[in-house]
C-alpha cells in the first residue's frame, strides 16, 4: 500500500538530528554501504539501515517508530566502520529506539522486561531456592520482591507501560 504524502511529517529529520545519536543523519546519501556490511541484513532482509534512513530522511515518522526493523540492529558497528560520510548508524538505530519509546512504542521484549523488573525487582526472580544456595555458598539471602521499584517506576512515568489498566 502506499503512503499518502499527508502521512510524511517533514520535521521528523530534525527531531532525529536533536536525538542523541541521530546528529549526523542528513549527511547520508544513500550509498548503500551500510546495508552491504550489516549481517543482520544477511538474516532478516527486514532490517535494511539504508532504506530507515531514507525513510527518516524523507519524514515518515510512523512508519519508522511503529516498525520493528528498528530493534533488529545488533550493535555489531558494520555499517559504521563502512560509512564514507561517517554516518553513526548503530547511535541513529538508538536515536530511533528511543524515539519510539518516548512515543509510546516500545519494542515487546523491552516492555517485558520492564514488567518482570516492575513485579519482582529483578528481570530473573529470586526465590527461596536460590536463597538456600546462595546460604551454602555463604552468601546473604537477597529480597524476593524489591518494592521500591514500583516507587521509581511511578515517579519516571513509565508505570503505566507495565500495569494494565484495570489495576490502576
Amino acid at each position: 500500500m502506499a503512503t499518502k504524502t499527508t502521512e510524511f511529517n517533514p520535521d521528523f529529520k530534525d527531531a532525529v538530528v536533536h536525538e542523541e545519536g541521530g546528529e549526523r543523519v542528513k549527511r547520508c546519501f544513500q550509498c548503500g554501504l551500510c546495508t552491504a556490511a550489516c549481517p543482520v541484513r544477511d538474516v532478516n532482509p527486514a532490517f535494511n539501515p539504508r532504506k530507515i534512513i531514507h525513510m527518516v530522511l524523507l519524514g515518515m515518522k510512523d512508519q519508522v517508530i511503529k516498525n520493528d526493523a528498528v530493534w533488529l540492529c545488533s550493535t555489531c558497528y558494520s555499517c559504521q566502520e563502512r560509512c564514507p560520510q561517517d554516518v553513526r548508524v548503530t547511535e541513529l538505530m538508538n536515536a530511533l529506539k528511543n524515539i519510539a519509546v518516548k512515543a509510546g512504542f516500545p519494542h515487546p521484549s523491552q516492555k517485558k522486561q520492564a514488567e518482570l523488573i516492575y513485579n519482582s525487582g529483578r528481570l530473573y526472580e529470586i526465590e527461596e531456592f536460590d536463597n538456600r544456595k546462595r546460604q551454602r555458598l555463604g552468601l546473604p539471602p537477597l529480597a524476593t520482591k524489591i518494592e521500591e521499584i514500583k516507587v521509581l517506576y511511578r515517579q519516571g512515568g513509565i508505570e503505566s507501560l507495565v500495569r494494565p489498566a484495570e489495576a490502576k
